[in-house]
């Protein structure tokens, strides 16, 4: 049975259909505990999350627990091994802020094995001046934890020191920056050479005047992640066909030689997009 032009037509939006949005990884909240469902503007965020109050996925409310030293947001403790500096803290508030408010953050959302969030972040690349600085400005803090995402003492209903262990300067527990930037949460962040404004590392702080500079290093690393996954299943072909969905160009000798056998009586339309 021969194939109506309308049934390859069909055939070709499903194909397109079967293919994952372009920007699935862009503008996106991730699937944990206080996060918005979309991203969308605040009419006031707090403080050091104002930065994102035009586009973000934290609420006002969430913006404002981020800066206090008991939250409800996490239960959790900055002085658990005395005072934290403010100079110290105001990193761990940024810190905060860029992962509750985010929308930049989609090329590295992770499958999450917790009971409080179904995502988390891994392998952020984080630009070098915001690691350094971070350290430095900690650095004669104390600590007595390197992960300080699990292994706590929850007995009292906020995280306290395990038992037997000993509150050391962070420069001991962190030797490096990239020690700090990458152990503290599991990996969360990737240290890297990158600097501010080069367009290939995520900002912890910008100027919202000078605009969000995390849009185009998320949009970098998500077209980095597609053409990595293209080149896993199949190599591209050159020129434009390249550019379309695997399915629809398994299809397209099918749909031109549909097309060609019936040009008597198709007219001049073209294919129009899906």
């Amino acid at each position: 049975m021969r194939m109506g032009m309308g049934q390859v037509m069909l055939l070709l939006l499903a194909a397109c259909t079967v293919v994952p949005d372009r920007d699935s990884l862009l503008n996106v909240c991730m699937d944990a505990k206080h996060h918005k469902t979309k991203p969308g503007p605040e009419g006031m965020l707090y403080e050091q999350c104002a930065p994102w109050k035009d586009n973000a996925c934290c609420t006002a409310n969430t913006s404002l627990e981020a800066h206090k030293d008991q939250s409800y947001l996490y239960s959790f403790n900055w002085n658990h091994c005395g005072v934290m500096p403010p100079k110290c803290k105001r990193h761990f508030i940024q810190d905060t802020c860029l992962y509750e408010c985010s929308p930049n953050l989609g090329p590295w959302i992770d499958q999450a094995d917790s009971s409080w969030r179904r995502e988390r972040i891994l392998h952020v690349p984080l630009c070098r001046e915001d690691c350094e600085q971070w350290w430095e400005d900690c650095r004669d803090y104390v600590t007595c934890k390197e992960n300080w995402h699990k292994g706590w003492n929850w007995a009292t209903g906020t995280n306290r020191c395990p038992w037997g262990s000993m509150c050391r300067p962070f420069s001991q527990v962190f030797p490096r920056p990239k020690d700090l930037c990458e152990k503290i949460w599991s990996n969360s962040y990737r240290y890297t050479t990158e600097q501010r404004g080069s367009g290939r590392c995520i900002q912890m702080w910008f100027d919202p005047a000078q605009g969000n500079p995390n849009v185009v290093v998320a949009k970098y690393y998500a077209w980095k992640k597609r053409s990595a996954g293209m080149e896993t299943e199949a190599p591209a072909p050159s020129g434009a066909a390249g550019a379309l969905p695997w399915p629809v160009l398994v299809l397209l000798p099918l749909a031109i030689a549909v097309l060609l056998d019936g040009a008597g009586s198709c007219g001049s339309h073209g294919w129009g997009s899906p």
